[in-house]
């Protein structure tokens, strides 16, 4: 029975001794392996053997592209602007042992690298320089972890802007600022096209007064000639200008008559005495 508990205890401790001494690591892993305590090698994928006991696995690394989710966060910018803006890295470890040892936690590490170097950079801009030039913050940020990373053991293959947008309080900000643009766009509008249609009318009030002045020397002038024709017609007599401006006091009195604020014409006393006079002056003649 005893032989039993032996045997038992031997198999067991075989299988335990194969089992730390056996190891197969899968694609896309390195393991970092320590001997009693002190970094030894990086076991590659596929079938590995360790020293039982003495050699101990300290971490499993993946050799594939990590994705690091950068938090969002408040930025100041030069012009204090506070705007929100967050970021995803893809890394890939390419030295196992830099990772473990060059730093605690590599992946807190570079996420918390990467947010100070953003506020960094975007501090240094004003609000319409950092909203409009994501891809130059994207470059700067790449330019200054990298360095910092490979220390690390780590490769950065791209870091994205997910999002950069101003907090709430200054979209409220910006939306009043907008609408006060717009309203002082359209009281410009108004103003000017009031004075547009001022000098437009100014301009044909000028335009109608050098037409009624024409108008009223082409009168003057044909007038003038009328009484010329008259005068050398009939001689030099009062006659000729008497008789224009009777035409001329008959024609007005027949426009006031067909006026439609005319309802009654008033005729001078003595016009059938004049009109007498003016025959008899063209008999005598």
């Amino acid at each position: 029975m005893e032989a039993l508990y032996i045997i038992g205890a031997l198999a067991a401790v075989i299988l335990v001794t194969l089992y730390k001494g056996i190891k197969i690591v899968p694609q896309g892993e390195e393991w970092v392996i320590e001997r009693l305590g002190k970094y030894s090698r990086t076991l590659k994928p596929g079938l590995n053997l360790l020293v039982p006991y003495v050699e101990t696995v300290r971490a499993r690394v993946s050799t594939r592209d990590i994705i690091l989710d950068v938090p969002q966060q408040e930025v100041i910018t030069r012009d204090n602007a506070v705007i929100l803006t967050n970021a995803v890295a893809f890394i890939r470890v390419t030295s196992p042992r830099d990772a473990i040892y060059g730093v605690e936690d590599f992946r807190v590490a570079i996420i918390n690298l990467v947010m100070t170097t953003l506020r960094s950079i975007i501090g240094e801009m004003k609000l319409d320089e950092a909203l409009s030039n994501r891809e130059q913050i994207k470059l700067r940020l790449k330019e200054q972890i990298v360095d910092d990373i490979a220390d690390w053991g780590v490769t950065v293959k791209s870091v994205e802007i997910q999002d950069i947008s101003p907090s709430q309080s200054m979209q409220k900000a910006m939306e009043q600022q907008a609408a006060a643009e717009r309203e002082r766009r359209a009281v410009e509008t108004m103003a000017e096209a009031n004075k547009n249609a001022a000098v437009l009318e100014a301009q044909g009030k000028l335009e109608a007064a050098k037409l009624e002045a024409q108008a009223q020397v082409a009168l003057a002038e044909a007038s003038a000639e009328a009484i010329r024709r008259i005068t050398g017609a009939v001689g030099d007599h009062e006659l000729p200008a008497m008789f224009l401006l009777g035409d001329r006091y008959l024609n007005t009195l027949d426009k006031l008559g067909e006026s439609e604020n005319a309802k009654y014409i008033v005729y001078p006393a003595d016009l059938q005495q004049a009109i007498r006079g003016m025959m008899g002056a063209l008999g005598k003649s």
